[in-house]
């Protein structure tokens, strides 16, 4: 969870039940008519996504995509972007992350993160001053809480429940992101996109702090499919990624950049 380090001016909060998880906004600053109309906007917005990419919906747009029934260009223009996201990641991590499960479209790895990122923008353009979306325990943060109080999230111990592994800061930073794949809260759910069934590697959890939640998301997700070795490396050589690797024998590895992040 994002909290605010020190005295801060009054927030306005939200938690939105939607896409299957729980998004919460934590907003500073701003004309609050203003800031309270476009955090609406952002909610309606997510609902939407929801409709448009949900691949539980028989009816939605990217269900009937991969049914075949429409066309890209057929469907609303977020879902070309999203597509186009989704393949970029799969250039990038050379095919270990993929926009397909078990042969079918399924681009849920990069939505969320995506969605999340669109909401934080949507507020500052509203004139927030400090933004904090979380969706589903990833983070996308802009500007900050208070003068001279920088956002700081807190990163969980996947191997000591109810604890924190490390805390990241986004001091100096007029946006950042934080989003960890693992096991352990919902068990044993990435897949190998090389073998088509759950990526078994060495890792229990993968946390990317980087600009913007889109890429954060993908690339937590590819690296805990590649195994700590292979991961940290890749991490280690993208520009403007750190990295935090759990891995089951307890053993924690980070890229060399990431300690300017942590406090």
């Amino acid at each position: 969870m994002a909290e605010p380090a020190g005295e801060a001016p009054p927030a306005l909060r939200h938690a939105e039940e939607v896409m299957g998880t729980v998004f919460s906004f934590d907003v500073r600053g701003g004309d609050p008519a203003v800031v309270r109309a476009a955090l609406a906007e952002a909610v309606a917005g997510l609902h939407r996504v929801d409709e448009v990419f949900s691949t539980y919906r028989e009816d939605s747009q990217i269900s009937r995509l991969a049914r075949g029934e429409v066309t890209v260009e057929g469907c609303d223009p977020e879902v070309a972007e999203v597509l186009a996201l989704g393949a970029e990641a799969e250039r990038v991590s050379d095919g270990w992350f993929s926009t397909r499960y078990e042969g079918v479209l399924d681009p849920t790895g990069i939505v969320k993160g995506w969605a999340a990122e669109r909401a934080a923008l949507r507020l500052t353009r509203a004139g927030a001053t400090g933004v904090s979306v979380n969706g589903g325990g990833d983070v996308q943060l802009r500007g900050a809480p208070g003068a001279h109080r920088p956002w700081r999230v807190g990163v969980a111990d996947p191997l000591r429940p109810g604890s924190l592994a490390a805390v990241v800061s986004a001091a100096g930073a007029e946006e950042l992101a934080v989003a960890t794949s693992g096991t352990a809260e919902r068990g044993a759910h990435i897949v190998d996109p090389r073998t088509g069934r759950s990526a078994v590697t060495d890792l229990v959890a993968v946390t990317v702090v980087c600009p913007r939640l889109t890429w954060a998301d993908a690339w937590a997700t590819a690296a805990f499919a590649m195994g700590s070795r292979a991961g940290l490396d890749w991490l280690e050589s993208l520009p403007d990624v750190e990295g935090l690797l759990i891995t089951a024998g307890d053993e924690v590895r980070c890229t060399s950049g990431l300690a300017h992040r942590l406090g």
